[in-house]
């Protein structure tokens, strides 16, 4: 019945499964295991399929609202935006696999979560990322870059998808772990949602999309493990993705979507048919058998082992509804496409793997998902260090304002978005390069405003306050453009769980983004957990990125950040306090990364965001710029050069000294512009509203940025510092990747 192959002790450790749960697999089975079973095991129990270190945790976040449609537990995340639609979106982390091989790792990172958001009847719309590098000196760092960017630029441009924005940073703890953090939306009407549930007994079970290659076998338990310096030796774990296919797969799929035909559909993602089988059974409460015979192939001599664990790449599972199957099958030979039966639903809740003739595996189900291990680590909190750091207030600010405008951290990112097709489906409504990218909802005046959001500086000083942070920034950076924030999804990087120190960054992390989403009603209905991104046990900041949707009911009436006329009053919004701790200032200028990270004030944000997405909506202001990184100064910059409109402003009317005045990163603020006339209308307002504001400056005809007491900089010369970094960095002679 069963291959031979002993299963010793280095065996099952070679499959990252430890010798407690290796005894819990011979409880559930009864018996032990066949090298099938336990590839099968090793795969749905790792880190990067069953969350087994953040389920416990996790289930402490806010997923529902009224608007929330599907939450966590499916391939992507659903909320309503009115009229018959859905917003569906989720983003996915390929961190290890794009460090080995950094086009392919990207590549396929975009594809795998874009089939996630069509897997259940959404055409995707916009693509966005959140990029981490290693230092800018070190080795391999442009290698790094300029693979993962024409990667995702490569595989997005060829699906006809637009990628409208991201992040891009570099810091030394990246050196060796970089994050590829992919987030994807799709529309789809609200009576055409599929999911993955594969209820019933006696329904076909189909493969279709590419044949099944060796690559990208135990990619989710390598993706699992820390890195060493052998890391490059597991380059034949990386998928090999092909776009072309995938449109093709995009357009069969909802082709079939528009019959009836369908039960259940899953991407066949991180562990392949193993984990696209079991997760539909599991879901529907049913069992599958599979005729692993019958699966397409495109090299000879595979394994049923090989078979079960490949994730070649453009592949997906459907359960179909009985006497559909030549329907389907036609759909997809007509888009020259490979389609299978090759299993069929029971009422057994086992998976069983048939291979020449032979059972390969007879598994619960259950076994592989309600049984998966859940572990409440230990952990242990850090302190967060306290107090403002001392600075040199004999700094000119000008200077100081165009070296961190020209730091790579804080440059234009056109070089890397110039590579990306960002208006391919002619709705991208606001390009790369502000606050949030809005999309419209074709053949509608509706937008979505999309964002990704995170300071790893703040969290790994508090990764509390910096997790409410990283979710407060993705709330103003969509108030900032006038739209209301509705969700997010997650993708929560960090190093070793079983080191109780950064499995207390995990816990308090999930804190900081549960209390922060319930304070702004922003549930989180999709997510992605990385772990274990360390090398050589130097672990990366804590990174919990967050994506975030919002809604605009007319996107003719936006802000952007650029300056529109001269003449114009500035306003900011907000408490300015003055804080340099953990700021970009502090790194640049003078060198060091201390200090406390800001305090966030949810209540505040909910305020403050909220005033000023409504000055939008009203058509009243359509300038606006959320305050971040560099604070006031570096904000006023942006919006100068994006309009190339010249501005001046002062400290008049505060006790803040001029430095942390405009540098200081204080959270819940906002910049905006406007008439005087109307400006003046707003302010009583804000009074009215009780919203800490100051009239800062003016828009002026001049090409320049004015500081009272401090002189004045050309926008020319901020812009050649601001533009220059990125091309001047990728234009050097190619240095070989380290290996």
């Amino acid at each position: 019945m069963f291959s031979m192959t002993a299963i010793t002790p280095a065996l099952v450790k070679d499959h990252g499964l430890s010798e407690a749960e290796y005894r819990r697999i011979l409880e559930l089975m009864g018996r032990e295991p066949s090298l099938v079973e336990l590839g099968i095991f090793s795969v749905m129990w790792s880190e990067h399929c069953s969350y087994k270190s953040t389920r416990f945790h996790l289930r402490r976040l806010p997923t529902k609202a009224p608007w929330v449609l599907q939450g966590p537990g499916e391939n992507a995340g659903v909320i309503d935006i009115g009229d018959g639609d859905a917003a569906i979106f989720k983003m996915e982390s390929h961190n290890h696999p794009s460090f080995i091989e950094p086009y392919q790792g990207a590549a396929t990172g975009v594809g795998g979560i874009m089939r996630d958001v069509f897997t259940m009847g959404a055409r995707p719309i916009a693509m966005m990322n959140a990029l981490r590098f290693g230092e800018p000196s070190h080795p391999k760092t442009r290698h790094l870059v300029d693979g993962v960017v024409r990667g995702i630029g490569g595989y997005g441009n060829c699906m006809g998808v637009p990628t409208v924005g991201g992040e891009v940073n570099f810091h030394r703890c990246y050196n060796g772990n970089i994050l590829v953090n992919a987030m994807c939306v799709g529309l789809a009407h609200q009576d055409k949602i599929f999911l993955s549930a594969a209820k019933g007994a006696g329904n076909p079970v189909v493969y279709i999309g590419s044949k099944t290659g060796r690559d990208g076998i135990h990619g989710a338990t390598m993706a699992s493990a820390e890195f060493d310096d052998a890391s490059e030796e597991k380059r034949p774990t990386v998928q090999v993705g092909d776009p072309f296919t995938e449109k093709l797969l995009l357009e069969a799929c909802l082709e079939l979507m528009a019959t009836d035909a369908i039960i259940a559909i899953q991407d066949m993602g991180a562990a392949g048919l193993t984990s696209s089988s079991a997760e539909m059974g599991d879901k529907g409460g049913s069992g599958i058998e599979l005729n692993l015979d019958r699966v397409p192939q495109r090299e000879e001599g595979m394994t049923a082992y090989e078979m079960m664990l490949s994730e070649s790449q453009e592949r997906m599972l459907a359960v179909l509804k009985p006497g559909r199957e030549a329907q389907a099958e036609a759909i997809f030979r007509k888009w020259e496409l490979d389609f299978a039966v090759i299993g069929i639903t029971t009422d057994t809740k086992r998976l069983v793997v048939k291979h020449k003739g032979q059972v390969v595996a007879d598994m619960p189900i259950t076994a592989l998902s309600d049984e998966a291990p859940v572990y409440q680590r230990p952990y242990a909190a850090r302190p967060a260090p306290a107090g403002n750091p001392a600075y040199d207030a004999k700094r000119p600010l000008l200077s100081s304002l165009k070296t961190i405008v020209g730091a790579p951290d804080m440059c234009s990112r056109r070089w890397v978005w110039e590579q990306y097709d960002y208006t391919v489906m002619t709705d991208t409504v606001q390009q790369p390069g502000g606050d949030a990218a809005v999309v419209r909802v074709h053949g509608s005046n509706k937008g979505l405003a999309i964002t990704t959001d995170v300071t790893p500086r703040y969290c790994k000083a508090d990764p509390k306050e910096g997790a409410k942070q990283a979710v407060a920034e993705a709330w103003r950076n969509i108030c900032a453009v006038g739209a209301k924030p509705l969700a997010v999804t997650d993708n929560l990087n960090f190093g070793n769980p079983q080191k109780p120190e950064i499995m207390g960054e995990i816990v308090a992390a999930i804190d900081g983004i549960g209390e922060a989403c319930r304070a702004l009603d922003f549930p989180v209905i999709s997510g992605n957990c990385s772990l274990y991104n360390e090398t050589n046990g130097e672990g990366i900041f804590p990174t919990p990125a967050i994506g975030a949707v919002g809604l605009m009911g007319d996107v003719h009436r936006m802000a952007t950040i650029a300056f529109k006329r001269e003449g114009e009053a500035i306003m900011l919004i907000g408490d300015t306090r003055g804080h340099l701790g953990q700021s970009i200032y502090l790194r640049e200028i003078e060198g060091r990364e201390q200090g406390a990270a800001p305090p966030v004030d949810l209540a505040a944000e909910k305020a403050h965001g909220e005033f000023v997405r409504r000055l939008i909506e009203q058509g009243r202001v359509d300038t606006c710029h959320d305050l971040s990184d560099g604070g006031l100064l570096v904000a006023l910059s942006e919006m100068a050069l994006a309009g190339d409109i010249g501005c001046e402003a002062g400290v008049a009317g505060t006790t803040v000294e001029a430095i942390p005045f405009f540098f200081g990163e204080d959270q819940a603020r906002y910049a905006i512009a406007a008439p005087v006339e109307e400006m003046n209308r707003i302010e009583q307002e804000a009074r009215d509203a009780g919203i800490i504001h100051a009239i800062v400056g003016k828009t002026h005809a001049a090409k320049t940025l004015r500081i009272a007491g401090a002189g004045e900089i050309a926008l020319a010369d901020l812009r050649a510092a601001h533009e220059g970094w990125f091309p001047a960095y990728m234009a050097k002679e190619e240095v070989p990747p380290v290996n």
